[in-house]
């Protein structure tokens, strides 16, 4: 239901947060009208609410964090293994008796070449989904020469290298795949938005009771906390943005197939 809210921009997503907390703490203000007397003790048990909730937060971006970088961690991962196994593969097909040496050579090139990600596409873009269709057809191809070739030659151990290896190639697509819609559930990210809020604010409500109140320190932190924020939902969509995965490992590898 709320898989949209991944197609907003993480600058968007981060503008929002710093507006939300700040309008937190502003709301806190006005509920503590400087016109209402408070309570005796109030503002020592606003103190006693804050504490926890400042904590609180303090977990969630921690566990947010962790979440996203596992994911971030493993598609980098999976970036090194295409890389291993594709290059295994075109190393083992040069081993192929002719023609199909000369066959699959270009194919695995084109299909190493359709593995590096663009910085930008969007994993579930039409662009992206074009790619991995034709990524399959190449699998396909690739497969059916070695099928081929293991039939002419059944005794020939290149041949079974070589499937071993494509196996492997299309073991990697598959887990490839999944590494990169794996993502940090957005209502998680709803949840850290939501304790944020509460704790700036009680910390602000308690703040203008207790006649500590400024205005500018508690903009700030909210510039930060959503800054945060913003980093996480950055380091979870890998694909664009200030952190994303290298591809170095694959364009490497691209170089070595002739």
């Amino acid at each position: 239901m709320l898989d949209w809210l991944n197609a907003v921009p993480e600058w968007a997503l981060g503008i929002a947060a710093i507006l939300l907390l700040i309008g937190a703490a502003e709301g806190g203000v006005i509920i503590a009208s400087p016109h209402k007397r408070a309570p005796e003790g109030v503002d020592r048990f606003l103190s006693t609410l804050a504490a926890p909730s400042i904590g609180l937060l303090a977990l969630m971006i921690g566990f947010t964090f962790s979440m996203a970088l596992s994911r971030y961690e493993a598609r980098v991962a999976e970036v090194v293994d295409a890389a291993n196994t594709i290059g295994k593969a075109a190393l083992r097909g040069r081993m192929l008796p002719e023609p199909y040496r000369s066959a699959v050579i270009p194919l695995l090139k084109e299909y190493a070449t359709l593995r590096v990600a663009r910085e930008g596409e969007q994993v579930a873009s039409s662009a992206m989904t074009a790619t991995n269709r034709r990524a399959l057809e190449l699998q396909e191809r690739l497969w059916n020469e070695a099928t081929v070739a293991a039939a002419s030659s059944p005794q020939v151990v290149p041949t079974g290298l070589f499937i071993e290896s494509l196996n492997d190639v299309i073991d990697t697509f598959e887990k490839r795949l999944h590494a990169g819609r794996d993502r940090v559930p957005m209502p998680v990210f709803l949840m850290l938005e939501v304790i944020a809020m509460v704790a700036f604010g009680f910390t602000a409500f308690g703040a203008h009771w207790g006649s500590a109140y400024i205005r500018w320190p508690m903009w700030v932190m909210a510039a930060l906390i959503g800054v945060v924020i913003t980093l996480i939902i950055d380091l979870d969509r890998s694909e664009n943005g200030l952190i994303t995965v290298s591809q170095q490992p694959l364009l490497d590898m691209i170089e070595t197939i002739k």
